[in-house]
């Protein structure tokens, strides 16, 4: 794997608030059993400043393609896209601990073998211990809008993350995003379609209302439901890395 760039102190705003909530007795007993074979902590995985970044498919145990999603919630998605694409290895970061619990219970019971989990900063997860140009797909659904004015810098979907982001994927790599505010989809479709290393995915043409179609892989969620419900529409970007300026860096 390549060597890993020395990077300065972490000064960023954060894009999610870490807080501790009591596990369901299920969620308890799953957490004990299957935790230290599924799970561990994004710190544990970053490497020595100077040292070289560690290989993820190590965990799988086979030469795959890889997919990591940004903020698994409770889990019910990525178990199923997981379920729908064996051939795929799956890695989900996620900050909640009832969620990966409940993950971990979706995973026993469907039987998955091609899913992983990481507690932590998904930020510093591509930052320090992805290399660039590993992951075949890259998938953020549904991330904390930050609704009020002066908590959009908390936003996750900002240049700079992205350009991270774009650097990560292989090219041809996609990148996937999903979201039910209408202001924050404004905000997704202008930093992505800024990056120079992304183009749109061609098996999701631009439609005339200048936004691709919802695709029918992706399972629908309860914040979808929600959103049907409320008259909010939700809106999927799905991105490639151009091979021709694809980011590396």
């Amino acid at each position: 794997m390549p060597e890993q760039a020395t990077r300065p102190l972490d000064t960023r705003i954060r894009s999610y608030v870490h807080q501790r909530i009591r596990l369901s007795e299920g969620q308890e007993s799953a957490w004990r059993r299957l935790w230290p074979e599924l799970g561990g902590e994004v710190e544990d995985v970053l490497p020595a400043e100077g040292e070289p970044y560690r290989d993820p498919r190590a965990a799988f145990g086979r030469t795959a393609p890889l997919v990591l999603e940004i903020g698994s919630g409770m889990g019910e998605t990525t178990a199923l896209l997981a379920a729908a694409e064996p051939e795929t290895d799956h890695i989900a970061v996620e900050v909640y601990e009832p969620g990966l619990a409940q993950l971990l219970m979706r995973i026993e019971q469907a039987g998955l073998t091609n899913q992983r989990l990481l507690r932590g900063d998904a930020v510093e997860l591509l930052d320090r211990a992805i290399a660039p140009a590993s992951l075949d797909g890259l998938r953020i659904f549904f991330p904390d809008p930050w609704p009020k004015r002066r908590h959009h810098k908390r936003r996750l979907i900002q240049p700079e993350f992205i350009r991270l982001a774009a650097s990560r994927l292989v090219p041809g790599g996609r990148l996937h995003l999903a979201t039910d505010w209408p202001h924050y989809a404004e905000q997704m479709r202008r930093v992505v379609t800024a990056e120079p290393a992304l183009r749109p995915d061609d098996a999701f043409p631009i439609g005339p209302d200048g936004w691709q179609e919802r695709p029918g892989f992706r399972p629908v969620t309860k914040f979808e439901d929600r959103a049907h419900l409320e008259g909010r529409p939700v809106r999927d970007l799905l991105y490639v890395v151009d091979h021709a300026g694809a980011a590396t860096g």
